[in-house]
């Protein structure tokens, strides 16, 4: 049985697939009259490849039975993909640069106040959560052309 390692995420170490997504150690400016903190630029949204448009959307996501089987990676050619979780709760995610190369899988334990955006072409698993009906705003590409790819493995890898 072939198992992932999972390590806790940072910026540093999930920069190679995207942005972490968390107001710790990122800028903002006061605004409302001194009763809100703006944080910009925390994702860089990419959707416009053939014309994509931007799509915000929520989902609610249940856990899988553990121990959890890695059998699925995914990717989107033509957009990023950001998931920010709506309750203060843990999930994982798990990222590869080759689905066939099991040595370049990566796993991360998210904390429930940071949040992914998935650069484009990113190989990644489907959300996992520990929670029932965990909740996240994802923000994605939508329009013609096809975005999503699959790839399922000959064994499945598993999350220690």
């Amino acid at each position: 049985m072939t198992k992932i390692q999972i390590e806790n995420l940072s910026r540093a170490g999930f920069a190679a697939f995207g942005d972490v997504v968390q107001l710790a150690g990122s800028f903002s400016k006061t605004i409302n009259q001194g009763f809100a903190h703006r944080f910009d630029n925390l994702a860089g949204i990419d959707v416009s490849a053939e014309n994509g448009e931007t799509n915000f959307s929520l989902f609610n996501a249940n856990p899988r039975p553990v121990p959890i089987e890695i059998k699925l990676m995914e990717r989107h050619p033509l957009g990023s993909q950001l998931f920010y979780p709506l309750q203060n709760k843990p999930w994982l995610v798990v990222v590869c640069a080759d689905p066939k190369d099991v040595s370049s899988y990566q796993a991360f334990r998210a904390t429930g106040i940071q949040g992914v955006n998935y650069a484009r072409n990113v190989w990644h698993h489907p959300l996992l959560v520990h929670d029932v009906e965990s909740r996240f705003a994802v923000v994605d590409r939508k329009g013609l052309g096809h975005n999503l790819e699959e790839y399922y493995l000959t064994s499945p890898l598993f999350l220690e």
